[in-house]
């Protein structure tokens, strides 16, 4: 069971990601070490030549790190990301995107996490990204 509920996480991003939010981002599934977020459509999304541009496709997946990352926490603001790498695998089809999220490991300090960028209504992936988040100690650790 998620640490975290999607209420609780729609409520985070209602005001303190607010450009998630107008992104057009939402959570579609949570389980404890699994997210999938979904992104709608959008003009702003494109670059030029017409493909959706790899700083939406970061956005995307840096945040369902956070998500996927606080289904097995809770709810903890301040673990951020310290390492980011992704693989642009193909052009997306200009249309929505699923990112799928999955703690790869957990530790007390540190977690590892990989996200599978699909362009909507897609088989292959069109990125692959994985991350390390760094945990603030519990309060009053002397850490």
């Amino acid at each position: 069971m998620s640490k975290i509920t999607k209420a609780e996480f729609n409520a985070l991003m209602a005001e303190e990601i607010l450009w998630a939010v107008e992104s057009g981002i939402r959570l579609a599934r949570l389980a404890r070490g699994r997210a999938t977020l979904r992104q709608s459509f959008g003009k702003s999304m494109l670059r030029p030549g017409g493909t959706i541009s790899g700083p939406t496709m970061m956005a995307l997946a840096d945040l369902t790190m956070y998500v996927t990352l606080l289904s097995a926490i809770g709810k903890v603001k301040l673990a951020v990301t310290t390492n980011f790498n992704i693989n642009f695998l193909r052009r997306p089809f200009p249309g929505g995107l699923v990112a799928e999220g999955k703690v790869i490991k957990l530790g007390k300090r540190l977690a590892v996490m990989e996200v599978t960028i699909l362009s909507e209504g897609h088989a292959e992936p069109v990125a692959h990204a994985t991350g390390t988040y760094s945990i603030p100690p519990a309060s009053g650790s002397k850490d």
